[in-house]
């Protein structure tokens, strides 16, 4: 599991406890050669909370479809593969997404709902750093991510 990835549950579960909210936020151990829908999930008798997170922690100032997403052996592209997931299941979808700018820079994360990167995907346009600025920011603190509210502005 990448830090980022444990991140975001931590940040997910500390904004549930802070919140009172029923609701829980976990990683599925990876298998090899066993595909992997999403990176985080969360569980929760809320609808609101019912969620499915792909998390992505790039070193760039744009998310590339290309480049930081892969396809299956299908040649299914993993949006495409994300999308028939939240279909099916009923979740609510997130690309979590952090910024990394580099030594002595401090890392920017946001959540973008689902139907957004679907737009760019279609639009066969990545997801720059002031299109993310858009989504949920995340804010950085001594304890990790912190998320205030999961309505985006």
């Amino acid at each position: 599991m990448s830090d980022f990835e444990r991140e975001i549950v931590h940040c997910l579960n500390r904004f549930f406890k802070t919140h009172h909210i029923q609701g829980f936020a976990y990683r599925l151990k990876q298998h090899k050669f066993t595909s992997q829908y999403v990176d985080v999930l969360v569980d929760s008798l809320n609808p609101s909370y019912y969620l499915s997170i792909e998390c992505k922690s790039i070193i760039d100032k744009k998310l590339y479809f290309s480049q930081h997403f892969h396809s299956d052996k299908n040649k299914v592209h993993q949006v495409d593969a994300i999308s028939d997931f939240l279909l099916k299941t009923g979740r609510i979808g997130f690309l979590a997404v952090e910024f990394r700018q580099g030594p002595g820079r401090a890392s920017e994360a946001f959540l973008i709902p689902w139907p957004v990167v679907v737009v760019h995907f279609r639009a066969n346009r990545g997801i720059t750093i002031d299109d993310a600025r858009s989504g949920i920011a995340l804010t950085r603190s001594k304890d990790g991510y912190l998320l205030e509210s999961l309505s985006a502005k």
